[in-house]
């Protein structure tokens, strides 16, 4: 009955996560969005765009964890890192959609990397958070 028990929560924590990185995804768009008007109306130097970026990973990142941490029971660090990683690789498919143009290369795996850690990072604080 336990195993049946642990089957079941890890189905729901998958679905919990698919809800999170959503969240997140939406997130980064509509961020992303309103940086877009921001840069089109403003003066603002092309230098900010990538650490603004980053911004907005982290803050969508966080988000989609803290939807997540309101259902999941624990192992956050764990949940954060899937969070982060599968965030990454979606928001890598969507933007190259948006872009048209998919570019493979060793910053993807430096995203992954970037990605996975600031979910682990964040689920330990939306856990702690959410306590």
């Amino acid at each position: 009955m336990d195993k049946t028990l642990s089957q079941n929560s890890k189905g729901f924590n998958i679905l919990i996560m698919t809800k999170g990185v959503f969240w997140a995804i939406s997130c980064s768009l509509l961020c992303i969005l309103i940086f877009a008007f921001i840069i089109k109306f403003t003066a603002i130097p092309e230098s900010v765009i990538s650490p603004i970026n980053q911004i907005i990973k982290v803050f969508s990142i966080l988000m989609g964890c803290w939807v997540a941490s309101r259902k999941i029971e624990h192992n956050g660090w764990f949940w954060g890192m899937i969070l982060g990683a599968c965030y990454t690789l979606l928001a890598f498919l969507v933007f190259s959609i948006l872009d048209g143009e998919f570019h493979f290369s060793l910053n993807l795996l430096n995203d992954l990397v970037f990605g996975s850690i600031l979910g682990l990072i964040s689920g330990i604080i939306a856990f702690a958070i959410r306590k």
